[in-house]
């Protein structure tokens, strides 16, 4: 985890996880915002590499005080999320269908009631927690991976909340590899929800994102590849007071030729579709860190961004 979203989560703890749920509602979003506004100011490594993220999506038609009006709205969409994900579990699951609004969401009724299995896979854009929260109690439960948090007890809190809500939520680390059951769960017509643009084991598959090489993990297009699940890629924003969920077209998963080449193809199809989502929102994609193969060398990593 790195150590911005180390200390998000730290100051989210130390306000106190109740605390933050029992706040006015206008009090404790305006007080992330002012979070986010500080440390944008401040201009630190992580607003850095969130400009040059943000320099690949716009091009380079945008001037810097664009760029900075752009990263400036995507430090405080990342603390919305933050905000949203401390308040969630003090909701009704009614306000948890009834405030997400959803576009194209018939493709995901339409892929579940086929039976095989359906894989949502999405880039870390909007709130793809209140999403999971919302497919499981307005579709099917969603099964899914979650990253450790620290500290343990918030982990422990987060992980309790989306199971009471009817999700199969599987550590990512510290237990048996997630593949072998999530396929087992897709063979069986479950609905799986998977982050799919940022490469944590760094063994992802090459793509082309934005005019640049850059690794997306490989998990989401091989689980469809050796099941047969369909693949809907899934982008998320803020938006007049909502939270938003796209469904994309499912993608075709070539049939035919090497494992290896069919999961090559089927990822960089995901990419082109989270490419299309991200550039109609990009301040709504909380991408704090490198992503593109260029950035990972760390003799041309921007001042204050070097790898550790």
């Amino acid at each position: 985890m790195s150590a911005f979203r180390d200390s998000v989560l730290s100051t989210g703890f130390g306000l106190g996880w109740s605390a933050v749920r029992r706040m006015p509602e206008r009090a404790a979003y305006a007080t992330f915002e002012r979070i986010a506004d500080t440390l944008w100011a401040r201009r630190g490594p992580d607003v850095r590499r969130l400009e040059a993220n943000l320099r690949r999506v716009v091009g380079p038609v945008a001037t810097e005080a664009e760029l900075r009006v752009l990263s400036r709205a995507g430090m405080r969409s990342y603390f919305r999320y933050w905000c949203d994900a401390f308040r969630l579990p003090g909701w009704s699951r009614e306000r948890i269908v009834t405030s997400m609004r959803a576009v194209d969401d018939y493709l995901l009724a339409e892929a579940l009631a086929e039976g095989r299995g359906v894989i949502a896979v999405l880039p870390h854009m909007g709130n793809w927690d209140h999403a999971g929260a919302w497919a499981t109690l307005a579709h099917s439960p969603v099964v899914t991976v979650a990253e450790r948090l620290e500290p343990e007890d918030l982990y422990e809190k987060f992980l309790a909340f989306r199971r009471g809500l009817g999700m199969d939520v599987i550590p990512l680390t510290g237990g048996d590899p997630p593949f072998p059951y999530l396929a087992e769960k897709l063979r069986g017509g479950a609905f799986v929800a998977l982050l799919g643009d940022r490469d944590l084991g760094r063994s992802g598959v090459p793509v082309q994102f934005f005019g640049e090489k850059a690794k997306f993990p490989a998990g989401p297009a091989a689980l469809a590849v050796d099941t047969g699940a369909a693949l809907l890629p899934t982008t998320l924003w803020w938006e007049d007071g909502h939270n938003w969920v796209r469904f994309h077209p499912p993608i075709q998963v070539p049939e035919e030729g090497e494992r290896s080449r069919r999961i090559f193809r089927t990822t960089q199809l995901v990419a082109d579709s989270f490419a299309e989502g991200i550039a109609a929102r990009p301040t709504d994609w909380h991408m704090l860190q490198r992503l593109w193969v260029a950035d990972l060398d760390p003799t041309r990593a921007p001042s204050g961004d070097r790898q550790p």
